[in-house]
């Protein structure tokens, strides 16, 4: 039985992108149900056949029913191991969770003040105090690992991992609000943006139709 991935619009829903872009990159197949947001209660109540919680991303194994992005992307690389979505070594593996954690409980400022839009016209708007200070965090955290892994392959921790899927988003917000970033930064985002699944989320979410206009929150 297929796996199925239950996502919002790629446009806006970082949180459904990132296990999408786990399951991309690691050629794991899967069908999709892609469930338009922001229309009203209908969308609310489509979830809502595949999870109580009533939010994306959803992920259905069969009997089994996962319903957020960090938990699927474990399950994802408990069920395909060969994936090799976490590094091997010990220590690494631990690192690289750390921060996946750290991208699943924080940065709220960065989340609330630079929305994913992928159609926003690409700018820099002014930003609190907090925000910035996510940007630095983020920053940094990707430098320290470009650092120490950058041995062994362009990501963050050399090869690609469900850290990069945790970030992919972020990859947008960067480029789409023109923060100023390192040069070491820089160049792990193009890593990113030459993904061929991370080119396939952006190419579909400018295909799709803008459901708010100057909608930047999610």
């Amino acid at each position: 039985m297929a796996l199925t991935l239950v996502i919002g619009n790629k446009n806006y829903s970082s949180w459904s992108m990132r296990p999408w872009l786990a399951l991309k990159a690691s050629n794991i197949a899967f069908d999709e149900v892609s469930v338009p947001l922001y229309t009203g209660d209908a969308d609310k109540q489509h979830i809502l056949k595949f999870s109580r919680s009533g939010k994306v991303p959803v992920l259905v194994d069969g009997d089994v029913t996962i319903w957020d992005s960090l938990a699927i992307i474990e399950y994802i690389a408990e069920r395909f191991p060969e994936a090799r979505l976490w590094p091997e070594d010990r220590a690494r593996r631990a690192h690289a969770r750390s921060v996946s954690a750290e991208m699943h409980s924080g940065f709220m400022a960065l989340r609330n003040e630079c929305g994913m839009n992928l159609h926003r016209t690409v700018g820099a708007k002014a930003l609190s105090p907090d925000a910035r200070g996510d940007i630095a965090r983020i920053q940094q955290s990707w430098s320290e690992c470009r650092e120490r892994y950058g041995k062994f392959g362009p990501y963050l921790f050399g090869a690609f991992s469900g850290a990069d899927a945790m970030y992919a988003p972020v990859v947008h917000r960067f480029r789409t609000y023109a923060i100023d970033v390192s040069e070491e930064v820089r160049s792990y985002m193009d890593t990113m943006m030459a993904l061929p699944a991370f080119q396939e989320w952006t190419r579909a979410g400018l295909a799709e139709t803008l459901v708010i206009e100057k909608f930047e929150t999610g």
